[in-house]
């Protein structure tokens, strides 16, 4: 069995087939998809995918970097209030991005920090989004004082970056980049004990070879699990057993059925 902790089944990709979409990652194993957030124009249809789905979905509240902008104060007032009234299972997606767009790279830095801050006053893990900003956010997480529970997503760095990501207590979040030729992570990644990752496809987005440039759904995370399996030589269910409960942790179930 396997957990999908980044996939975006609410966006607009999905309208057509969601339902088979989940049905067929069920079919695969995948027992458990969270649902990280972009910026509050989602929250409703992500909430209604949780409200269809509440025995396997599970969602995050968040301001995700490339939607910072001049009205983040306000989309931040709203990640707060989901918060402190609705179940969220996580804060995510947070963090930097400076591929895009740098101009927003001082609110980008505020609003990650803040939003980290408030991870840690409710007890909550957090999901990081970083492109070409592994620096920034090493500084910004290094402004915090201990440990910090949380997972790098979709983690492209290289081996020392991992390496401190993993210092500083984070979990790295392994999906479809690892299948690439020109991924990298591949090269290196069974240096790094499976007690640290965990799975996930970031659907729509980034799917493994062979469906590479392909939409992608939390189906194909079995294609993550075979070469997560080939790398490290063990079996794919050790994989599944030893990420499933890695998730179980970082998101503090008790589910026995995972």
């Amino acid at each position: 069995m396997f957990v999908d902790t980044h996939t975006h089944l609410y966006v607009p990709e999905f309208d057509a087939d969601v339902a088979q979409v989940i049905e067929r990652g069920v079919t695969a194993g995948v027992r458990r998809f969270i649902l990280p957030a972009i910026d509050s124009t989602y929250t409703q249809r992500m909430r209604q995918l949780e409200q269809a789905y509440p025995f396997c979905v599970s969602v995050m509240a968040g301001l995700h970097p490339t939607h910072v902008g001049p009205e983040f104060e306000q989309e931040l007032a709203h990640v707060h209030h989901q918060l402190s009234t609705e179940k969220c299972i996580a804060v995510g997606e947070i963090g930097i991005d400076l591929y895009w767009d740098k101009t927003y790279l001082k609110e980008q830095q505020e609003a990650f920090a803040r939003q980290i801050q408030w991870a840690r006053d409710f007890n909550l893990p957090f999901a990081i989004h970083c492109r070409q900003a592994f620096d920034e956010v090493f500084e910004v997480l290094t402004s915090f004082h201990g440990l910090h529970r949380g997972v790098f997503h979709c983690f492209s760095g290289d081996f020392s970056q991992a390496q401190r990501a993993i210092s500083l207590g984070l979990h790295l979040g392994i999906g479809g980049v690892v299948t690439f030729k020109n991924g990298g992570i591949d090269q290196w990644i069974n240096q790094i004990p499976l007690e640290h990752l965990v799975l996930e496809t970031d659907a729509p987005y980034l799917a493994p070879a062979p469906h590479r440039g392909k939409r992608n759904e939390p189906e194909y995370l079995t294609l993550v699990v075979a070469k997560l399996a080939a790398l490290y030589g063990v079996s794919e269910q050790e994989i599944g057993e030893v990420t499933t409960a890695n998730a179980k942790t970082l998101f503090n179930w008790s589910d026995e059925s995972l």
